[in-house]
């Protein structure tokens, strides 16, 4: 599902999501396409267990430039634990898993989720 830049920043505000996007920078032997399951629901975030399972950190810094200016959409990256950009013109949602209440969240990380091992993670996020 194509969705607006807003209507994207919206959706990560209060779900978790999987994404498929065009790489923009993509490396030597990188496949053009990437997939990303993300959230950006500061409430599951910043909980214990979103600090320490998802290995969330807030951000410390600014970016040198406007995301939004550029299409872009900022989110966390929750296998790569880290802050990575969506360009939202080419981002296909594919699931989504509310993060309200947490516990439907947490229920599918424990089932699906943790469950994968690191080169399922990276078979994933190349699939």
């Amino acid at each position: 599902m194509k969705l607006s830049q807003s209507a994207l920043a919206a959706l990560l505000n209060k779900n978790a999501v999987e994404i498929k996007f065009l790489r923009r920078r993509p490396r030597v032997g990188d496949l053009p396409t990437r997939r990303m399951f993300a959230t950006n629901d500061l409430l599951l975030l910043n909980s214990a267990p979103g600090r320490t399972v998802l290995n969330f950190k807030p951000a410390t810094g600014s970016l040198k430039f406007n995301p939004q200016s550029k299409g872009l959409v900022l989110t966390w990256d929750i296998f790569m634990q880290d802050y990575r950009l969506v360009p939202a013109d080419t981002a296909d949602v594919i699931s989504v898993i509310p993060t309200t209440p947490p516990e439907e969240f947490w229920k599918y990380f424990s089932e699906v989720l943790s469950k994968m091992s690191a080169t399922d993670k990276e078979q994933f996020m190349d699939k």
